[in-house]
């Protein structure tokens, strides 16, 4: 006659099913995902049904993919520039900056994000917004994924793709069209530079009718962009030795 487990190997048996299967789905859709364009996003999901629970009657969610050969090469490099200009060298965790951002914190000033743009699209695709522990936890669980699995140009093709630009307003390729009123094949650097200033808070600012601060933020970006050696920082090896992050 067989001995039963006792109850708590049942549940350890169940937890560790629960954590293999969890490992296995969430790899598998990060795989999926570095060969097929993202149809939707986590973010933008948030932001459909929050329209609906606010009753914004006139709210219309604006997204098209955009192919990485099908965008301007200035929009990545301000978006590195604006946001992440270690982007092309760290493994999706800038921890010099979180730890300036931690000394700020200590000093009282503002809590400054300290997010590289792997945890962004990593938050933006698979998660929500907010500031909790459980969020933060998950979301760098998925940057290790998307690192492990994704090269750096799939990261950023992705990020300029589901990034909100606007209110309402998802990637490069609606942006350009609302804005610019060009395909993003032909957008400008400060066309570019104006999209990456507006990243701060994209239902505030307006990348077509750039407020002084906009303006301002889009000309650093540019000044940036120029001292970073231009598209070519992207595919290079070496971080020149005077990049400032703002």
């Amino acid at each position: 006659m067989t001995t039963p487990r006792p109850p708590f190997v049942r549940l350890l048996r169940l937890f560790i099913l629960l954590a293999v299967s969890w490992l296995v789905l969430t790899w598998l859709a990060v795989l999926v995902l570095r060969f097929v364009p993202p149809v939707t996003s986590a973010v933008m999901v948030e932001r459909r049904i929050g329209a609906l629970l606010h009753g914004e009657k006139d709210f219309h969610l604006q997204h098209r993919w955009v192919p990485w050969e099908q965008v301007s090469p200035f929009v990545p490099l301000a978006m590195v520039a604006g946001e992440d200009q270690k982007f092309p060298f760290h493994h999706g965790f800038d921890f010099d900056s979180i730890h300036n951002a931690m000394d700020a914190a200590d000093e009282g000033k503002r809590l400054r994000g300290a997010s590289t743009l792997s945890q962004q699209t990593a938050k933006n695709l698979f998660l929500w917004n907010g500031r909790s522990f459980v969020r933060k936890g998950l979301e760098a669980y998925f940057t290790v994924l998307i690192e492990l699995t994704w090269p750096k140009q799939r990261i950023l093709e992705v990020y300029m793709n589901i990034a909100e630009l606007g209110d309402g307003i998802y990637g490069v390729g609606a942006a350009s069209d609302a804005f610019f009123h060009v395909p993003p094949y032909r957008l400008s650097a400060p066309q570019a530079a104006r999209l990456a200033a507006v990243l701060p808070s994209p239902r505030r600012f307006h990348a077509d009718h750039p407020s002084a601060y906009v303006e301002s933020r889009a000309n650093w970006i540019l000044r940036q962009m120029s001292q970073l050696g231009g598209p070519a920082y992207l595919q290079s090896h070496t971080p020149p030795r005077d990049t400032v992050r703002r």
